[in-house]
């Protein structure tokens, strides 16, 4: 009995770190930059950019100029709408967006107790359709965020998918069946998005992030990853500034 209660206490222990380290928002972000050199291009998302600020640290150096950053970590699809506001209410005058979103909407349920039954067991032939339905809720709320955006006058919206996870304290393979779903809708949500005829560009990371470029946690990228993500980024942005 004693043992059981030591590692039931291990395992809440555990779950509260991981909702800690995911959801940690500002305690764990990089600082936000309101004021930039250039304050039409700015920043939006979750700890994949605000963990390290590393893909954004690149960005700067190679552009030789400023973006303003308002991703904080933790942020789901509804907190990242919050971003965009409060970065609307510093300076409207945005031409260009680089961000991420819906990543925590799923990976923060599946941490603590996977009640959307987001993770593929072995004996399971595929995604349940509690995640799928929760998905399809994320796409409905990125299309409503992406055509705000679009309708502000928004010009370029660079969008940032998600890469394969790999175990790790908080990462799981058995959640990739997920990302796979998830990013195929974001790749949608991009596409449909057609309150304004700006440029709208999905990115696709899985091809080009391996484990190695994944730290220990099994979710947030490395040097490496960072850096990849960035180049990938760069390909797009680098023609719009």
């Amino acid at each position: 009995m004693k043992d059981l209660k030591s590692g039931m206490l291990v395992k809440g222990l555990v779950v509260f770190i991981a909702l800690m380290v995911v959801t940690g928002c500002s305690l764990i972000s990089v600082p936000i930059i309101t004021n930039a050199t250039r304050n039409d291009v700015v920043n939006l998302g979750d700890s994949i950019f605000a963990l390290s600020g590393k893909i954004q640290d690149n960005l700067h150096s190679w552009a030789g100029e400023t973006f303003r950053r308002y991703a904080l970590s933790g942020s789901m699809v509804s907190h990242i709408a919050d971003q965009y506001d409060d970065a609307k209410a510093d300076d409207p005058n945005i031409s260009t967006i680089f961000m991420d979103a819906a990543g925590n909407d799923i990976l923060i349920p599946a941490i603590a107790f996977d009640p959307y039954n987001c993770k593929v067991d072995w004996w399971e032939s595929g995604l349940s359709s509690s995640c799928k339905a929760l998905i399809n809720d994320c796409y409905v709320d990125v299309v409503n965020l992406l055509n705000q955006m679009g309708r502000d006058g928004v010009d370029n919206i660079i969008f940032l998918g998600y890469y394969n996870l790999k175990n790790g304290l908080f990462g799981t393979t058995r959640l990739n069946p997920a990302v796979s779903y998830g990013d195929a809708k974001l790749a949608l949500a991009v596409q449909n998005a057609t309150a304004a005829p700006n440029y709208r560009v999905f990115i696709d990371p899985r091809p080009n992030i391996t484990s190695s470029d994944i730290i220990y946690d099994g979710v947030h990228p490395s040097n490496s990853g960072s850096y990849k993500l960035a180049t990938l980024i760069w390909a797009k942005l680098q023609p719009k500034l």
